[in-house]
């Protein structure tokens, strides 16, 4: 024993192995190893009680004990006779232990202890409890020892908090009804004698017999403890003022475990009446804070009864009496949820479920709804500690505010159950809260940000009629809010939720437009746009549009008013020194709705065309100089992408485009002529940048989306501006670019159909070039490959040019492939729409192709063969696309009938059978019928109906006919049949 004695010490953390180097360290571990490994079990064990026995160190003692747990926990301890010596010295140390050797050592002996009761009791050793269970009057070592072992099997074997095997249930069953039928009994009165005689001699003791004590009630007979001996003393040790908190903690764990204890409702009401007459200050407030687990576990198991006994029931009445009883001090254990000792979520659940109760609150229950308001107020306040970093919403203030959200969740839905229960109560609630914070000039930050969040939490709840008309306490609440100044409206987070607030009762102006004025001012002054913090002030930008949006005709007569306003903010947006950083973005609220805001008030017909052309022109004007100043400048000295230059172009162009969003082509260019040729004249100047900066890619986004918008509003007047545009615009294209672009040509298309002709003839064929060496690349890829940002780019670029072609063939300009510059893209375009309606993994995209070609049918095609417009069409749709894409492709395994868009995909291949028939005639059928479907192994009478059907009028039975021959081929063939 001596040489492994100081291999542990070595192998250790003991002040032994501080001068061992670590060569000698491995290999006393090695030792240690094959000492515990490779000595036969019975040596083991004696080499174990023997270093327990003598040796001096707790390192030794702990290592022997581990290893005698391994040793038995893998059954390598078997010999009855080893098994009898180890289980009678082990009790022997656990009897003579002492409450001062480290409790390290005494929480592994009990776990081998517990083990060996799992293993043993009560079949083998009927008496390990009654051997270990301390004679009275306790003392601390051997008191301390046995709520060990009870604290060890419980967690090893008896609690179902952990998920257990089904052998680990059979043993857990057979040692609590041994249990219960041989010692509960008199464990329950060492448990009530060691909380009596060691609460003021050896309290952790104490603790630790009455923690054993809770974790056992669930599943003893809970009269052994909820008595009148027990009990009282119980509660006696939790509320004493001198009861050591962990002391004081377990009893109350004691008494809630008693409360929580399974059991029919009339019984369970019977029980509750006990502990309530056991202490008649359940309820006070004194004791919320010192028993909160208790008074909460209380309330819900009270209102868990009321709700099965309902309140006609002389029982569920009085549980629900019970319940009111200790509400205060529930709601004092609530209002202290910020306790490590209180479970807040454990409240909640019990207000939560107490609201759901009420329907017709009375007086005392609305009495009660106002602390439970409270509760949620004072549970959302923000810690005043993290208020700088919410400020500038560093890191440390991003990370609470996404950590309060989460914790705001259930208190917001539990506020909303309050205000459907008693709306008149909750908005006077949040009236008080109003004034309070209105009223004092010492309101803090978090005081106000709550108020604001209820008061917003209110609007999603309360109806918008109700909003509109100021039903209730609104009429009065909302103009309070609407002037409402409060001292801390500087921080960032009472000005984003004051700003969201009011945004939530907008409605109310469409009836109270006399406050129209005050919701201007709440936008447009430093409270919102002119706000010193620039995240504030362009969510309030954001906000005011979409003011604007609902209120537009009441605001015209304020409109001179809002733009004098807005000046300084509308000129700094195009003027912003983008060689300072922080002037940098990336979110969508960049202050440019600010420009949509003013655009939707100019754009209404409620203002004289004069009044529009005077507002329109002061804005348009300096926009169009400044493009003209950067662009002469930018040519002399260059252009790089990232320039401030660059960036001042970028926030112009988006500028105008936001500014348009308040235009429309009826008012533009039949209302308001004088207006379109304002913006034609605009979008010539933007297109100066298009034509001097056709390789700067961010600016040319920019310019592309204020096409669409010029495309949107100028009609057809557009159209002698967009060859120029397209010229630029196909200059060094990568797959991307492309995707751009042919979105604009997908938009003039639908826009203009055959008018656009002329223009899509002349870009036709450098889409088509630039798009074969695009495409060229494999776009199909599957796998990793598949996956990288560039094939992404490649995958959207064909679903936009099948868009394109489709838009073309939809739209009367199919005639366009015929033209002779476009001609020599034929086959390369013909190839990829069979290869994608035959095999593409979208099915969508095949659905569009098999429709694209539906089309070129109709437009080239007709009955005699001398007509085609395509010499060699009508064989290619012959040969290829009806084996290929109506034949062989449905047969495939991969295409599935029972999925929703491969259905609508069959149909179209149905519809196409039946347009190559009615223009292909027998050309069709003796290739398709007594060629293509006896190849695939169709039986000649299926093949012979196929043609039957396929002369009828009725197309939904002819689907239903293929569907049933697709099916029937494929048993035949019993999926052995490949696609070509």
């Amino acid at each position: 024993m001596d040489d492994l004695e100081k291999a542990i010490l070595l192998a250790s953390d003991s002040p032994a192995a501080a001068g061992a180097s670590p060569a000698i360290r491995e290999e006393a571990l090695a030792f240690c190893a094959r000492a515990r490994d490779e000595s036969p079990p019975s040596s083991l064990l004696r080499l174990c009680l023997s270093g327990l026995a003598s040796s001096p160190h707790a390192h030794v003692h702990f290592w022997c004990l581990q290893s005698l747990h391994d040793a038995l926990l893998r059954r390598r301890i078997a010999l009855p006779d080893d098994l009898a010596l180890l289980r009678s010295s082990l009790l022997s140390l656990a009897s003579s232990s002492n409450a001062a050797s480290p409790p390290f050592l005494r929480n592994k002996l009990a776990q081998l202890l517990s083990l060996l009761v799992r293993l043993d009791y009560p079949h083998v050793y009927p008496s390990y409890f009654l051997d270990l269970l301390p004679p009275s009057p306790p003392h601390s070592g051997p008191t301390d020892m046995f709520a060990r072992v009870l604290i060890s099997i419980d967690d090893d074997l008896l609690s179902q908090d952990y998920p257990r095997t089904a052998d680990e249930t059979a043993d857990a069953g057979r040692v609590k009804d041994a249990m219960r039928a041989q010692c509960v009994p008199q464990i329950a009165r060492h448990w009530h004698d060691a909380a009596g005689s060691l609460r003021a001699l050896d309290p952790p003791t104490a603790a630790m017999a009455l923690d054993a004590a809770r974790r056992c009630i669930s599943w003893i007979d809970v009269a052994l403890v909820a008595n009148d001996v027990f009990v009282p003393l119980l509660f006696d040790i939790a509320l004493s003022p001198g009861t050591a908190a962990p002391l004081a903690a377990a009893a109350a764990g004691c008494l809630s475990a008693v409360a929580a204890k399974r059991m029919d409702a009339r019984a369970k009401v019977a029980l509750l009446r006990s502990l309530l007459s056991a202490q008649q200050g359940l309820g006070s407030p004194d004791s919320g804070l010192k028993m909160a687990t208790l008074v909460t576990t209380y309330a819900a198991e009270a209102l868990e009864c009321y709700r099965k006994l309902g309140p006609g029931d002389a029982d569920g009445a009085a549980a629900l009496e019970m319940l009111e009883q200790v509400l205060p001090a529930v709601f004092s254990a609530a209002e202290s949820a910020y306790d490590d000792d209180v479970d807040s979520g454990s409240v909640l659940d019990f207000l939560a479920g107490y609201v759901s109760t009420m329907k017709a609150p009375s007086e005392k229950q609305l009495g009660h709804l106002g602390r439970i308001l409270e509760v949620v107020r004072q549970q959302m306040l923000y810690d005043p500690v993290y208020r700088g970093h919410l400020d500038v919403l560093d890191k440390i203030g991003k990370d609470e505010e996404d950590l309060m959200a989460e914790q705001r969740k259930d208190l917001v839905a539990l506020f909303r159950n309050i205000c459907k229960v008693a709306p008149a109560a909750t908005q006077q609630f949040i009236k008080g809260l109003l004034v309070t914070a209105l009223s004092s000039a010492e309101a803090t930050v978090e005081d106000v940000e709550v108020t604001l969040t209820l008061f917003y939490r209110l609007g999603e709840i309360v109806g918008e009629e109700e909003i509109r008309t100021g039903t209730g306490l609104l009429g009065e609440l909302v103009p309070m809010l609407l002037s409402a100044r409060f001292p801390c409206h500087t921080h960032r987070l009472v000005a984003l939720v004051y700003l969201e607030t009011v945004t939530r009762y907008i409605k109310f102006m469409q009836e109270n437009v006399q406050y129209v004025p005050h919701l201007l001012a709440a936008f447009l002054d430093e409270r919102g746009i002119h706000h010193q913090n620039s995240i504030v002030s362009r969510r309030a930008g954001y906000l005011f549009m979409k003011a604007v949006k609902l209120l537009k005709a009441k605001l015209v007569p304020y409109l001179d008013t809002i733009l004098q306003t807005l000046e300084d903010v509308l000129g700094q947006f195009t003027a912003m020194d983008w060689a300072n950083k922080e002037a940098k973005f990336s979110s969508s609220e960049d202050g440019s709705q600010i420009f949509e805001a003013v655009g939707l008030l100019i754009g209404i017909e409620e203002l004289s065309p004069e009044k529009q052309v005077q507002c329109l022109t002061a804005l348009l004007n300096p926009l169009c100089h400044q493009i003209e100043s950067l662009v002469v400048g930018a040519k002399t000295q260059g252009l790089e992408e990232s320039s401030p230059r660059a960036m001042s172009l970028q926030q112009i162009v988006v500028a105008l485009n936001m500014l348009t969003k308040g235009f429309n082509e009826r008012l533009v260019m039949v209302s308001r002529p004088t207006i379109g040729v304002m913006f034609k004249k605009t979008l010539d100047v933007v297109l100066q940048i298009l034509v001097s900066f056709p390789n700067v890619k961010p600016l040319r986004s920019k310019v592309i989306s204020f096409l669409h918008r010029m495309i949107e509003i100028l009609g057809i007047s557009v159209l002698p501006c967009i060859p120029v545009a397209l010229r630029q615009l196909l200059v060094d294209n990568e797959a991307k670019d492309m995707v751009e672009f042919l979105v604009l040509i997908n938009q003039i298309i639908c826009k203009f159909n055959s008018s656009a002709s002329g223009i899509l003839e002349d870009v036709f064929p450098t889409i088509a070039s630039h798009l074969s060496v695009i495409l060229s690349q494999d776009a199909f890829s599957t796998g990793p490959a598949g996956n990288t940002e560039e094939m992404r780019e490649l995958q959207e670029l064909q679903r936009t040019l099948y868009t394109f072609l489709h838009g073309m063939v939809t739209h009367d300009l199919s005639m366009i492939l015929l033209a002779p510059t476009c001609t020599q893209y034929l086959e390369t375009i013909m190839q990829l729409l069979l290869y994608t309606s035959c095999s593409h993994k979208d099915i969508l995209l095949r659905k569009a192709c098999v429709q694209i070609f539906i089309r070129l049918i109709k437009d080239w095609c007709t009955t005699s063969k001398a007509d085609d417009k395509l010499p060699g069409f009508r064989v290619f749709m012959i040969e290829k696309f009806a084996t290929g894409c109506c034949l062989y492709s449905v047969l495939d395994k991969s295409f599935n009938l029972r999925d929703a868009n491969t259905l609508v995909l069959f149909g179209e291949i149905v519809m196409a059978q039946k347009i190559m028939y009615e223009r292909f005639g027998e050309d069709f059928v003796v290739n398709f019928v007594a060629k293509g479907l006896p190849e695939a192994h169709c039986p000649p009478d299926l093949a012979e109906q196929y043609y039957q059907k396929l002369q009828g009028n009725d197309t939904k039975a002819f689907r239903s006919f293929y569907q049933s021959l697709i099916e029937k081929i494929r048993q035949q063939q019993n999926g052995s049949l490949v696609f070509r």
